[in-house]
């Protein structure tokens, strides 16, 4: 059973991490921070500043935080593991995890995709991986900056697996709402359907909320779904509902005229003007993206199926020639992404 003075490990301080752990420790949990080298010498030396669309802005002192790079320090004490990293980290933090973590430490995925919190299962029998799903967008503060700033850019909450008692009370606190569930799979489908958005910001290397805001971009984002819903069914898997529209109706409402699509998805558009996505940053500094997590994870279960997904599999090619490529978001044009090259 999780209480307030449950220690909780943030495994992974980027964004996401940074986020929550700081909301966290705002709260007066009892957190400590296992990250790189630069982010946790930037904690140390002015603290963590925690803002959100909602117009909160406080700071963590740097006394106040607990930050360190390394894993038997953090994880050895922690009764809660909050794993933060990217997909292609997964591995590696499992690795830590069972080398350093408690036996009976509840291991929680913060991750994007369908397939991490099962990674993590597999790489750490006997032990309790719940899935959990970040519904909402996270911006940094430019290098250099101080103190280190995680900005919470967009509207949602944070979704975790059930079955430990009082662990959604323990992370649910001011600036980080968490709720519950008993359908985490349907969950993590259902943010995949919007997550297959982050790589047409990584290729326009526009703002999300211009992005969206037009309406040639969201055809592109609207066929990748239909894509998706079309994999989905033929596989039996029903996705959750998470924009407040039924994922059904969601390459509709993104086909609509830009005017009425403004007044339909209030929500989703209820978004930070700096907000961009984890890949556009990725390009930016040139790490390798989550591509094969989500346009991957669309085409490997569409083959499966006998689905064609032509429009999923050229936006990962150009992603994958833009990491390649190494110079950051190509700033491509949507009749670029839209055009399919012939079989020959």
């Amino acid at each position: 059973m999780a209480s307030e003075t449950s220690a909780i490990a943030i495994a992974g301080a980027g964004s996401i991490g940074l986020y929550v752990g700081g909301c966290l420790a705002l709260a007066g949990r009892k957190v400590v921070f296992l990250g790189r080298g630069r982010v946790v010498e930037a904690m140390r030396e002015s603290g963590l500043r925690v803002s959100d669309l909602d117009g909160r802005d406080r700071r963590v002192a740097a006394q106040a935080l607990s930050a360190t790079g390394d894993p038997a320090a953090a994880l050895s004490g922690a009764e809660i593991v909050l794993v933060t990293v990217k997909s292609g980290a997964t591995a590696e933090m499992a690795g830590l995890i069972a080398a350093h973590a408690r036996p009976d430490a509840v291991v929680v995925s913060l991750q994007n995709g369908v397939d991490n919190a099962d990674r993590l299962r597999a790489a750490l029998p006997g032990r309790r991986v719940l899935t959990g799903m970040v519904m909402f967008n996270v911006v940094l503060s430019p290098d250099g900056e101080a103190p280190l700033r995680a900005h919470r850019a967009s509207q949602g909450e944070v979704m975790i697996g059930d079955g430990v008692d009082g662990l959604a009370g323990l992370l649910d606190v001011d600036g980080l709402a968490v709720e519950a569930r008993a359908d985490m799979k349907a969950v993590q489908w259902g943010k995949l359907l919007m997550n297959l958005n982050n790589a047409l910001v990584a290729l326009s290397d526009l703002p999300l909320a211009r992005q969206l805001a037009d309406r040639s971009w969201r055809a592109i984002l609207a066929a990748q779904i239909d894509e998706a819903l079309a994999a989905m069914r033929a596989a039996g898997i029903a996705p959750a509902r998470i924009t407040g529209l039924p994922p059904s109706l969601l390459p509709k409402v993104l086909r609509l005229p830009d005017w009425l699509f403004g007044l339909l998805a209030r929500r989703m558009l209820a978004i930070d003007p700096r907000a961009r996505s984890s890949m556009w940053d990725d390009l930016k500094r040139s790490r390798p993206t989550e591509i094969g997590e989500l346009q991957g994870a669309v085409i490997r279960l569409a083959k499966q199926r006998g689905i064609p997904t032509p429009v999923n599999e050229r936006v990962a090619a150009l992603v994958r020639q833009a990491e390649a490529e190494k110079r950051g978001p190509p700033g491509l044009t949507p009749e670029k992404v839209r055009a399919i090259p012939e079989k020959v």
